[in-house]
């Protein structure tokens, strides 16, 4: 059994979803340069948890997040380079569904990455569609902590009940649950509000990270009904969402102006004050900077107040992930 090793989390981390995605986010490998100054920026500011996932990057760039991961986290000098966090979500790919195949799959990503996972966290339950392939890959996912090839272990897209029987079986072998990642800002709070999340992970002793924090950019600012709209399927999704959040869009704006910061800021100072941590994208030095400033302040209990009554009045909310269990 292995010794405990501290793993730092920090009040808000940065997600890699974009690094190597060319489908949704048009990543092409002349960013790298980019992306690593997005990396020592935030290392150098505090923001030390870094999101990704053997799945990240498409097509033959699959595995691209990790790489680019292991090369800056290799390449970096500077401050807090002792508590930079990568968290890795090994995916529940049909082919995998043995023990081992998590243990190889971590492997793999500690290869590309040069170095072990810090945070290992189980990409998706697969308790919708096939509930027998999931005992394996949670059985492998405890097998790497006890192994100590990881320091924490975590879960991402899983409700409550799901997440009730999986540390149950964890307990009785002593692995304990750091994390778990579910879609959560101001245009999806039903992980917290319907399905009680935040209390229950309160209540085990778990870490609640906030992914999407900017509901894809629509929490920006940057877009309205009027155009223009992104490309592609985000185009399609914002076209349905934005006339239903014009007071949630308002009541950010108002909020900000008066706090002198961006919406973004707001938006994931939101998910701070909620006790969660967000874990915003960024793919420009621009996007990293601006993700910075929603820390160092809080939101006051009117503003928090005024953001709850608006995100609770939208009309039409932000789509579910298909994975998200009850």
């Amino acid at each position: 059994m292995q010794t405990l090793q501290k793993l730092s989390l920090p009040s808000m981390g940065c997600g890699t979803w974009a690094w190597g995605n060319q489908l949704l986010w048009g990543y092409d490998e002349s960013m790298d340069d980019q992306l690593q100054a997005v990396f020592n920026l935030c290392v150098n500011n505090g923001v030390t948890l870094f999101d990704t996932g053997d799945s990240y990057g498409t097509g033959r760039l699959n595995g691209r997040s990790e790489l680019l991961l292991g090369r800056f986290n290799r390449e970096y000098i500077g401050s807090n380079k002792e508590n930079i966090c990568i968290a890795t979500k090994l995916a529940a790919y049909p082919w995998r569904w043995t023990r081992q195949s998590m243990v190889k799959a971590c492997k793999s990503s500690a290869q590309r990455l040069g170095k072990n996972v810090d945070l290992v966290q189980m990409h998706w339950s697969t308790a919708n569609y096939a509930p027998w392939q999931e005992v394996g890959l949670l059985d492998g996912l405890a097998d790497l902590y006890e192994q100590g090839l990881v320091k924490g272990v975590g879960l991402s897209n899983y409700g409550p009940k799901q997440l009730k029987q999986v540390q149950k079986k964890f307990a009785e072998r002593g692995v304990p649950i750091t994390t778990l990642q579910v879609q959560y800002s101001l245009l999806s709070t039903y992980p917290v509000t319907q399905l009680g999340l935040k209390d229950l992970c309160d209540e085990l002793g778990i870490k609640l990270i906030a992914y999407s924090p900017l509901a894809l950019g629509l929490l920006t600012g940057k877009y309205s009904e009027q155009g223009p709209l992104p490309k592609g399927i985000r185009g399609l999704l914002f076209r349905q969402i934005l006339p239903g959040m014009r007071s949630l869009l308002g009541c950010l704006q108002e909020v900000s102006q008066s706090r002198n910061k961006t919406m973004s800021q707001v938006a994931i100072n939101w998910c701070i004050c909620k006790e969660t941590i967000p874990i915003p994208g960024a793919k420009s030095v621009e996007q990293a900077r601006e993700n910075i400033g929603a820390l160092g302040w809080q939101l006051n209990v009117s503003e928090i107040a005024e953001l709850d009554k608006a995100a609770a009045n939208v009309g039409k909310k932000m789509v579910q992930n298909i994975f998200q269990t009850k």
